[in-house]
């Protein structure tokens, strides 16, 4: 008499999550551990707040001739340094970090694609963005007098002025995450040239204050171009009358930025390290 075993075929290996789902759980991750460091929150989101503040108290007069308060002026210029330090600066100095603590070693050993981390960090720089973007916008209405948008295509315009801006700071940020030599060096590495960008992109002096040879550097960086554009929104037709052009040229600075979206994206898939400089 013959038995017949019954051959149990093996289960088959659960379905992992896309690579968005994984990257939309990293960024959840990325944005507690960013929140429950509270000195690296409060310098975030203190700097432009605390430079909005005092500029805007000591320079509390009107440009001739525009209608405009120099607070006003200040206040679109921060908007767009703090979204610029919210991607470049945080996505910079962050990723060193990881890179040397072994985080980026450990993760590239994981199932989870490499570009999960990547998602979740873009996404938790964007939170962090708006947030910035939101303070400084009520401190701006409450404190200076500026007025919000009243038309659909100035929000619109803010939007991809901010989209692109974003974008090319955070993959900038990214790419330059590989220049410190260590963790330690990372914040002053990566903070004095964001520091040094922010003065000569108009953010606190005016381009007419500026000899040529410093306006065509920070012509080549993102910033000057976030301003222009935030500018447009913010101080409407009176404003254009202070840029060195007389005109906003949406469509150089929309130009521009999406040229630092691919040029930022073409330097982390050349110049990014998974490893550090001591795991050779």
């Amino acid at each position: 008499m013959t038995t017949q075993t019954t051959v149990t075929p093996p289960l088959a290996a659960p379905a992992l999550p896309s690579v968005l789902a994984l990257g939309l759980s990293r960024a959840a991750v990325e944005t507690r551990m960013f929140f429950r460091e509270k000195d690296a929150v409060i310098f975030t989101f203190s700097f432009p707040i605390i430079l909005l503040v005092l500029f805007g108290s000591i320079f509390a007069g009107e440009l001739e001739g525009t209608g405009i308060t120099v607070s006003q002026l200040y206040t679109a210029g921060l908007i767009g340094a703090g979204v610029m330090g919210a991607a470049f600066q945080h996505l910079g100095i962050g990723i060193s970090v990881d890179r040397e603590d072994g985080t980026l070693k450990r993760l590239a050993g994981t199932p989870m694609p490499r570009s999960a981390y990547f998602i979740g960090k873009l996404l938790s720089s964007l939170v962090v963005a708006v947030l910035e973007v939101v303070v400084l916008l009520a401190i701006g209405v409450l404190l200076y007098d500026l007025d919000l948008p009243d038309q659909a295509s100035s929000w619109l315009t803010m939007a991809w002025v901010l989209t692109l801006g974003l974008a090319g700071a955070a993959l900038l940020g990214i790419a330059v995450s590989s220049v410190p030599r260590s963790a330690k060096s990372a914040p002053a590495v990566i903070t004095m040239p964001f520091v040094v960008l922010q003065f000569i992109s108009g953010v606190f002096i005016p381009f007419t204050e500026l000899p040529d040879w410093l306006i065509n550097i920070s012509s080549f960086f993102p910033l000057k171009w976030m301003c222009q554009g935030l500018r447009s929104v913010f101080l409407g037709d009176a404003g254009a009358a202070l840029e060195l052009t007389g005109s906003y040229e949406l469509g150089k600075v929309a130009l521009v930025l999406t040229a630092w979206v691919v040029g930022g994206l073409v330097l982390c898939l050349t110049t990014f390290r998974w490893k550090g400089r001591r795991d050779g």
